[in-house]
């Protein structure tokens, strides 16, 4: 198969048992696949490695500051990001595989960038509902045109000049390899959330605190579409309340802490 002028990069750590299935589904089409690692304890580098990707090490500073990183360490034009819980469908691997076969003689799709549906699937599933496909980033463009902000938490692509496009197969994400593992998830990004809204001044007070989760577990079970997963769906909207109430509460502490201390 010929392979792709696209660089695909991960950011991981201790990610061995979850890495393997993000690189075989791109390793055989795509140039290069480039690993950033963050000081694994386990076997994500040798395991990276042996499937032929290339690694290297950066301090962890945050999502944005590490992807910027692996951007500058890519040779090709263009750029695939993934996770290192997200796996490319069969399905998006052809139409990707189309779109630059399709392109002109440069090997340039028309676009500068473009959107990726990302379907959510819990261990306890055994196969996600498109409908629940709701989150639709930027995560293939041209890194002359576009790049990830350079921001402790939000990890997303600016487009600075071009089209976008969007693509319909589907990356699967494996956000979570268990319940618990949600929770210990949700725990250290919230912290990090609630660092940088307690920076920008943000104090919750009764209503966000009181509406916030409310308010969460609709947007959900109801606009994301959740309810198609029956019983499942009821779990997800409630750990998705749940992330959205206790960063809100982690702000409120570090602001309450701040003022014992002035």
């Amino acid at each position: 198969m010929e392979k792709l002028p696209l660089s695909v990069f991960i950011i991981a750590k201790n990610e061995a048992d979850r890495i393997p299935i993000v690189i075989r589904a791109v390793r055989d089409w795509v140039d290069e696949v480039i690993v950033i690692d963050s000081g694994s304890e386990d076997d994500t580098i040798a395991v990276s490695e042996a499937l032929g990707a290339r690694v290297l090490f950066n301090a962890w500073r945050g999502y944005g500051p590490q992807k910027v990183f692996a951007e500058l360490q890519c040779r090709n034009l263009w750029l695939l990001n993934l996770d290192a819980d997200e796996e490319i469908s069969p399905e998006l691997g052809r139409e990707m595989r189309a779109l630059f076969a399709a392109a002109s003689s440069t090997n340039k799709p028309v676009c500068v960038a473009y959107t990726l549906p990302i379907l959510p699937l819990y261990p306890f599933q055994d196969s996600g509902h498109p409908w629940t496909a709701f989150h639709h980033p930027v995560r293939l463009y041209r890194k002359d045109l576009a790049g990830f902000k350079d921001e402790l938490v939000h990890d997303t692509v600016v487009v600075h000049e071009g089209r976008i496009g969007h693509l319909k197969g589907m990356v699967i994400h494996r956000s979570f390899r268990s319940l618990a593992h949600h929770v210990d998830k949700v725990n250290s990004y919230s912290s990090a959330q609630a660092e940088v809204l307690a920076a920008r001044g943000r104090d919750p007070g009764l209503l966000a605190l009181l509406l916030t989760p409310i308010l969460a577990f609709f947007k959900q079970f109801i606009l994301r579409r959740e309810f198609v997963n029956g019983i499942d769906g009821i779990v997800v909207s409630y750990m998705y309340a749940f992330q959205r109430f206790i960063r809100l509460a982690k702000t409120r502490e570090r602001q309450r802490l701040a003022r014992r201390q002035d």
